[in-house]
């Protein structure tokens, strides 16, 4: 017998409130791709999905610093109506080396900072207390990166030539005149899983990417575009990653064009 009630729907995080990104300044470039901040609706809160990106990120959420690692597949956090939260999002290669840790050992996982052992992130708390209105938090989380980054190294390249082949949908082994072997051990250490898994990431953010553009394309025409065998490849892929269907995130993902 059937039971009556309906399988809530999630709701993707960015169309669950008001989420905006930026630019680094110069001083950051080498280490943090985007800096953003995400407030929540202020009303009952909806079952949000924070989806797989291939990115490890640092937030400041709740007065604590946190390492989100990254994801396999989609993530459904608790989070107060209201909250915003601060974010960092690590460029390919920087997090293992910005905290010390391969991201095989954060795959799926929300870590406070200073259980991984970065000696600063006292201080770096104390100071971000001080700043209850969330824009002048914001700004202060910017500079305390600034003033830290002067001590760490750069990437190595190969990370971001991994990450871009799996943008683009091509082989890294064959960039880097690596092993499979060799490939497979990098991409664990810098993105916490293989090669293959990441392609399939990428590939599905060049999905959501798609569903963000003007227009509303056909579903057919959306699997080709974002390197999908077919239809029937997206739909599978895309629920794996994300427990949404294909049309169900286009509207998500309209609608917020549709609203601003």
């Amino acid at each position: 017998m059937a039971s009556g009630k309906q399988k809530e729907t999630a709701m993707l995080a960015a169309s669950a409130g008001c989420y905006r990104e930026f630019s680094p300044p110069q001083a950051l470039r080498r280490h943090f791709s985007r800096l953003w901040s995400h407030t929540v609706r202020d009303r009952p809160p909806a079952k949000v999905a924070i989806v797989p990106d291939g990115y490890c990120d640092l937030l400041w959420i709740g007065g604590r610093l946190v390492v989100a690692g990254p994801d396999r597949t989609a993530a459904f956090p608790v989070i107060r109506p209201g909250t915003t939260v601060i974010g960092a999002r690590f460029a390919p290669g920087a997090a293992a080396s910005w905290l010390k840790t391969p991201l095989s050992a954060l795959v799926g996982l929300s870590v406070p900072l200073a259980d991984i052992g970065r000696k600063d992130t006292a201080a770096f708390e104390a100071r971000l207390q001080d700043c209850p209105d969330p824009a002048v938090a914001a700004m202060q989380f910017g500079r305390l990166l600034e003033e830290a980054a002067g001590d760490e190294e750069a990437p190595t390249r190969d990370a971001a030539l991994i990450f871009a082949a799996a943008d683009s949908g091509r082989q890294a082994s064959g960039l880097l005149g690596i092993s499979e072997r060799q490939l497979r051990r990098r991409c664990h250490h810098h993105f916490g899983y293989g090669a293959k898994t990441l392609e399939r990431i990428r590939r599905f953010q060049r999905f959501l990417d798609l569903c963000r553009s003007p227009g509303r394309m056909p579903l057919a025409h959306l699997a080709l575009e974002a390197g999908f065998a077919d239809q029937a490849h997206m739909t599978r892929e895309v629920g794996e990653l994300s427990t949404l269907t294909p049309a169900v995130i286009l509207d998500q993902l309209g609608m917020r064009k549709t609203s601003g």
